[in-house]
């Protein structure tokens, strides 16, 4: 399947989402769609079946439903035609409050000051005031509430536009129904207008959007900063000598750069030549700079403090690390929560219901106010008309279709800041409930850079044993194969020929050499190959194990040459990370290969109580599945091949930076620095982000259950409230900029100081 991705304009409540994501998905070639509210973009899968047409035929088929869809523009440009936007849209939220205010004094303040030709002057003057507000500045709301009928669907803007037109005709009607002699006696008996209600309608909703898309904007600053990172040239340092000035799209790999102190680094690559400081904080949220000398890697977005470095590039502009951070996180705000999926079906009836129920309670209140009001001083057709207002314009489902993306909008990007790149959202949504963390050993718990700190040796030297360990280990690109090539390329640089390399899994690796049999791996994988082992030899594989090393026999043909021992420090965040995991009631277990002495030794050093050791990388995953089988939602951080499997059954993966590319695209969430409290990190980012999305579901929810019911007049029988169409725009804007605004706080989201 192949995934296309649309910019969509003209969408402004779940209802809307609803629409376009109906008349994509109904395309038989279209496997799945998710559209962002706030992002304003729409992720289609296409099928197998799909044909070069398809992008045209999607663009189409949204165009149809009265949505506006292109291609997606440069992020940079599209943040620029939001600004410009947003100032227009402030023209109009100006010019509706500066008349907006006189219609209200005019209505509902001053008392009736002479008529003219029968006129009320009064009236007259706030229907005046009232007129370009509904004309011009609510001119968008009712062009797309006809582009909505004509769909035949229903989103806040028939709302807004029904409530305000029904206001505006019905105080229109009271104001100039003296100049005709066949107007009806129940008009010309009125003296309640709501001029004031459909002006202020829509300048709260005006307001409201203004705001949102003001919020909107700072949501997305996270991704438009690393977008600002990547420069726009590099200088080229040329063979004849000298610099030149490039593009970095035009870079290729291998080519030596030049980068001067203060600027930023264009492109991965390798020191070459000299040594400066580095602020990585961009990338990974490190607040110290780093050193970096010749041989060191560095990446692009990250800052030249104190020196020149001569780099030799190795990525490509569209295949930095800054790159597929901007990947990730782009595409995991696209991403739809299963929870709001539940939305998006409640709002695409949503509007429908309230139309149907308005009609309902203004119908009741003109046939019935007498008897269940009879002290107001409303005539029932009056009370019939503002309850029909009132409840159109509350019940605008905008803080539905907010709830779930503004907040994942804002998290990501926050988790992007300090090198969690979290995939998708429901990996955010498992993450906070997540109960079990599984840890791998090498490269997770240790710095996963071991070393040979001791070799002994049985019947050989150590120039034949470490060259045929080196000469198997080729095979393999586990931590413990650099630290013997390392090793050997200390004593020798004769390394015999081994053919015929085999992998075991868990165990080891076997071959040939001159057709005698060679092997590198565990106790376990001797006592098979090799008839004649010492006495004491697991005794003392077993002592050493419990010091916490790793033991790698070698033998050749039927004789054990010796041993290498190698160590791998622990980080220094292992421990705390581990401590806060149980703190917040998260079982932890370490899964690894490694001798069942040497994990025991490591688990005890870091706090971790159960331990599963010698698990080969086919049985890890079905450890997690076990786990899973009771009950327990279970993350998984690893960084190797051997991981792979684990990580992709985990209900959260989460791979190391600096692991293996299959591990990377197996998890749900990486790491980027490579340390295990950014797991911890991650998991707390997940429930700080489902905290939000639940509580702006429950905010906009509770808002509905108490603002309908109290539009619709239910409770004016026993309390006398009823909400006046004004009050009623004011409830409905508040309720969506308060959504937003509680998805921003996430800005100030920060890894626990405790981790840092």
């Amino acid at each position: 399947m192949s995934e296309l991705t649309l910019q969509v304009t003209g969408m402004n409540c779940a209802s809307c989402v609803a629409s376009v994501e109906r008349a994509v998905s109904n395309m038989e070639f279209v496997a799945s769609v998710a559209v962002n509210l706030p992002l304003e973009k729409a992720r289609i899968v296409l099928k197998p079946s799909a044909d070069l047409n398809a992008k045209n035929q999607c663009i189409e088929a949204i165009n149809n439903a009265g949505f506006k869809a292109t291609e997606p523009a440069p992020t940079p440009l599209l943040r620029e035609r939001h600004k410009t936007d947003l100032k227009a849209h402030f023209s109009k939220v100006t010019l509706a409050f500066a008349l907006s205010i006189p219609v209200f004094v005019l209505s509902m303040v001053l008392d009736d000051f002479g008529t003219s030709d029968g006129l009320n002057a009064r009236l007259v003057l706030a229907f005046l005031a009232a007129l370009p507000v509904y004309l011009w500045s609510g001119a968008e709301f009712h062009r797309n509430a006809w582009a909505s009928l004509r769909r035949r669907t229903a989103n806040m803007d028939v709302l807004v536009h029904l409530g305000t037109t029904v206001a505006m005709l019905w105080s229109s009607a009271v104001t100039f129904a003296p100049l005709f002699s066949w107007s009806p006696k129940f008009i010309l008996q009125s003296t309640h207008v709501f001029f004031d209600g459909a002006a202020f309608i829509v300048t709260f909703v005006l307001l409201g959007n203004y705001l949102e898309a003001r919020a909107k904007l700072k949501a997305t600053d996270a991704v438009h900063h690393l977008m600002e990172m990547q420069p726009n040239e590099a200088w080229v340092v040329l063979e004849i000598g000298g610099t030149e000035a490039r593009r970095v799209e035009d870079i290729a790999m291998n080519t030596l750069i030049k980068i001067l102190p203060g600027e930023t680094v264009p492109l991965d690559g390798r020191v070459e030549e000299h040594t400066a400081l580095v602020d990585e904080s961009s990338m990974t949220g490190e607040s110290y700079p780093v050193r970096k000398e010749e041989g060191d890697e560095v990446v692009a977005g990250t800052v030249i403090l104190d020196g020149t470095l001569y780099v030799r590039t190795t990525a490509l502009v569209g295949d930095t690390m800054l790159s597929k951070v901007i990947r990730l996180v782009d595409e995991a705000q696209l991403g739809k929560a299963p929870i709001q999926r539940l939305v998006d079906r409640v709002a695409s009836v949503f509007v429908p219901v309230v139309v149907v129920a308005a009609v309902g309670a203004a119908t009741l209140w003109w046939l019935f106010a007498e008897s269940l009001a009879p002290n107001s001083e409303m005539e029932p057709i009056e009370m019939a008309v503002m309850v029909l207002v009132s409840t159109l314009v509350i019940a605008c489902p905008c803080a539905l279709g907010l709830a779930t993306p503004t907040a994942l909008v804002v998290g990501t990007g926050r988790g992007a800041a300090y090198g969690l790149l979290i995939k998708g959202i429901e990996a955010l949504e498992r993450a906070h409930a997540t109960s079990v963390v599984v840890l791998d050993k090498t490269g997770t718990i240790t710095a996963g850079t071991p070393r040979v700190s001791h070799i002994e040796l049985l019947n050989s030297d150590v120039r034949e044993l470490l060259g045929i360990a080196s000469a198997l280990e080729l095979e393999s690109t586990h931590p413990l194969a650099h630290a013997v090539h390392t090793s050997w390329s200390n004593v020798t640089d004769k390394r015999p020929v081994v053919s015929d390399v085999r992998t075991l899994p868990g165990q080891g690796l076997v071959g040939a050499m001159d057709g005698v049999p060679v092997a590198i791996g565990t106790y376990e994988l001797m006592s098979a190959l090799v008839n004649e082992l010492p006495d004491d030899l697991e005794q003392n594989v077993i002592k050493r194990a419990k010091r916490g090393v790793t033991i790698m026999l070698v033998s050749k043909g039927q004789v054990l040459l010796g041993w290498i021992e190698a160590s791998d420090r622990i980080r220094e965040t292992s421990a705390p990370a581990i401590k806060r995991l149980k703190q917040s009631g998260i079982s932890v277990i370490m899964l690894t290969g490694d001798r069942e002495e040497t994990a025991l030794t490591v688990a005890e050093s870091v706090g971790i109580d159960t331990v599963v050791a010698g698990v080969k990388p086919d049985e890890k995953a079905e450890h997690i599945r076990e786990l899973q089988l009771q009950s327990e939602v279970v993350a998984m951080v690893g960084d190797g091949i051997n991981d792979a499997a684990a990580l992709t059954l985990a209900d959260v993966g989460l791979a190391m930076g600096a692991g293996s590319q299959i591990a990377l695209e197996s998890a749900d969430i990486v790491l980027v620095r490579n340390d295990l409290a950014d797991a911890v990190a991650a998991l707390e980012l997940g429930r700080a982000t489902m905290t939000r999305i639940r509580t702006n579901l429950a905010w906009a929810f509770a808002y509905n259950i108490i603002g309908i019911p109290l539009a619709m007049g239910l409770l004016y029988p026993w309390t006398g409230w009823l909400l006046p169409p004004a009050f009623a725009a004011a409830a409905m804007s508040l309720s969506s900029v308060s959504v937003v605004s509680n998805s921003l706080l996430l800005r100030w989201w920060q890894p626990s100081s405790v981790l840092r």
